[in-house]
Parts: structure tokens; sequence; C-alpha cells
């Protein structure tokens, strides 16, 4: 019996234990709170549409306008000069830059011409008998003659027997020799076409100079030009005088050029026409690289904006009523990090900055850019 009594409480006990259990269970269940709706705060702008000038970048690399390489048309050993003939040497126009030694070919010239003066002494007694008329200007001439300076241009002949006369005697040939070698004698002295500066010298005084042999290249120093690649469909729309904006690499220095020439040539590989910049500044340099901004023309009635602005390739967000919507536009032109549009509504509310995650229908709170800065502004001077 006491077995049985002792069964029985434990049952008891048990079922009590589990109905115990299962009250403290459910009183420790937690509320599960309500889920909070996110509203995004985006940035607006009202759309003002204008003419928006089309820019397009490009780069390249300065070369002097004028420059020229220095060869030679003789051969003999360069002399020493006032200047020496090294690279940076700068040269006023007409200064001689090369002068090769001449004297033995100056005596083959100055041989040619003392023949010369001993021919038309010649023919003088022939002249005072058969061609008097013609004896005065031919003394004269002689009187004139200086073996030492360049040969003076022959007398006029008015006759038929005075130029028979003449040629006869080998005059003319003689003379138009000596003028064939004083033109060459001429060539073992190089000048300076312009004011400019030596940028290669390949020749050092004293060097045995061969005909044909390269020297060197000078340039003008005071005007260079960038040669750019622009694309096919601009190209009927660049203007010869057109001003562009240059900086170089690192962006702490502007300058300004000018559109000189445009190719009338567009080429087959890159669908592209090149356009020559002309720019002027003492601190440039033959071969610095620049950053160049072309204005091909103005888009009316077009507003640009960031790139990241655009979905689908023609569609931005705009906000009606608190809430994300899409309109289409026709874009016209994209840069690097923008894109110009057109047939946006005047005064449409578009979102100025990238939503992350946005999509048609969220719930939007507008913040402007003016709050913001008057919001910064406050903040700085307090």
């Amino acid at each position: 019996m006491r077995k049985i009594i002792l069964y029985i409480l434990a049952a008891v006990l048990i079922v009590a234990a589990f109905f115990g259990s299962q009250l403290i269970a459910d009183s420790k269940q937690k509320i599960k709170p309500k889920a909070q709706k996110v509203i995004k705060t985006v940035f607006v702008d009202t759309v003002k549409n204008t003419s928006v000038p089309i820019v397009i970048p490009a780069n390249g690399n300065l070369i002097a306008k004028r420059r020229i390489e220095l060869f030679s048309e003789v051969q003999g050993v360069f002399r020493q000069g006032s200047k020496l003939f090294k690279p940076g040497q700068e040269y006023r126009k007409g200064q001689t830059l090369i002068a090769i030694d001449a004297s033995e070919y100056y005596a083959s010239v100055q041989s040619a011409k003392s023949n010369f003066y001993n021919s038309i002494t010649s023919i003088m007694p022939d002249l005072r008998l058969d061609y008097p008329e013609a004896f005065p200007k031919w003394q004269s001439y002689l009187n004139n003659l200086n073996i030492d300076k360049s040969l003076p241009a022959l007398p006029e002949m008015t006759s038929e027997k005075e130029k028979y006369f003449i040629n006869n005697r080998g005059i003319v040939t003689s003379y138009y020799n000596i003028k064939n070698l004083e033109q060459r004698l001429g060539k073992y002295r190089i000048t300076a076409p312009f004011s400019g500066i030596l940028t290669e010298a390949l020749v050092t005084e004293g060097t045995l100079i061969s005909g044909g042999q390269k020297l060197g290249e000078f340039i003008d120093g005071s005007v260079y030009e960038m040669e750019v690649s622009i694309g096919k469909e601009y190209s009927d729309l660049l203007k010869i005088g057109e001003k562009v904006a240059l900086q170089n690499l690192e962006k702490t220095k502007n300058y300004t050029g000018t559109v000189t020439r445009v190719n009338g040539k567009i080429d087959q590989a890159t669908q592209s026409v090149k356009v020559f910049i002309e720019v002027k500044d003492d601190t440039l340099k033959e071969g610095m690289y620049l950053e160049a901004n072309v204005t091909a023309k103005n888009e009316d009635n077009a507003i640009a904006i960031d790139r990241s602005l655009l979905q689908n390739g023609n569609e931005i967000f705009v906000v009606k009523d608190s809430l994300l919507s899409t309109i289409k536009v026709t874009p016209v032109y994209f840069s690097d990090t923008q894109a110009v549009i057109k047939d946006v509504p005047e005064g449409e509310i578009i979102v100025s900055k990238p939503i992350t995650g946005g999509y048609a229908g969220m719930l939007v709170k507008v913040y402007s850019e003016e709050k913001v800065n008057q919001e910064t502004e406050a903040s700085k001077s307090e």
C-alpha cells in the first residue's frame, strides 16, 4: 500500500512539473517588434535647360612648330666657332651654327674668277672695234669686277650680234659656272634661319664631316604645337582659331592654345581627325605632355549630369510626391565623368547624387544641396 501511494505522488509531481515548465516557457516568449520603414534621403536639383558646351578631352606631346634637321651637303673639317656646338646652345637669327673648312675650295673659286676676269679682258679690244656701242657697259662691268666678292650680273646684251660674240667666247658659260661654285661655297657655312636653340648635336669641333651627314637639330623654342586626335563626328564643328584650355599632368599649370590646323583626312583605323593646337609660353619645352579640352560645339536645351546618374543608359530618377520615378532622356555626349542629356522637362526635380539600391516607387526624403550648404556654413560660424 505504501508503495502505491509513493507511485501516485511521483506521478502527480511529474505532471505538475510538466505543466509548470510549460507556463514558464510561455511567459518568456518575446514579442517581435514591428519593422520600421526606412526612408532614404536624396539630393535633388531643379532642371534648367541651357546651352551646354561639348568639351572633348584630348592629350599629346609638344613639338616645336619651327624645326630644322641640319645636314651637310659638302665635305670638310668642322671648324671651331664663337659658340660651342652643344645641345642647349642658343643662337640668334643669322648666327653661324656650323663652319666647315673651305680654304681649298675657296682657292678654286678664286682661280675660276681670275680666269673669268682674264676672259673679259681679252675680248675688250674686239668689242672696241666691232661693237663700239657695247664697249662702255662691258668696260664698266670689268672695272667693277672684284674677285673677292660675288660676281655681279652680266651686262644686258641688246643686239643679236653682241650675244653671239659674247657666247662664242664662253663668257656666259664661265659666268654661270662660277655662280654655281659660289652657291656651293656658301654651303660650307650653315647659319641659323631663325632665333632658337640647338636640341641635338651629332658632331663636335674638329670632326671630319662628309656630304649627306646629319649634324644636329635646331628648333624655335618660342612656339609649339600639339597634335591631338578628335572623333570624326566633331571634325566639321572645329574651327580654325578656336581657343583651347591646356594643362600639365600635375594640373598645376594652365595654358591657352589655339587651333591652327585641322587635317582634311580621317584616320581609317581610329576614325579620328588630327587637330593641331598652337601654344606659346616661356615655361614650355619640346616633348612636354599636356592635356587639352577642345570645345567642339554648344548643345542647346540640355543639361550636364554625373554619368552614374543614368539608369539603363537612357533613364534618370526624378522625385514626385516623395516617391522615386524614372523618365527617359536622350544622351548626346559622354565624357569620363559627365553626360550631356536632352529631353528633360523644364523645372523637373531630378536626383543629383547616386542612390544605392534606388528603384521606381521608392519612398524618399528630399534634402536639397542648398540646405546642406546652409547647415555647413552655420556650423562653421559657430
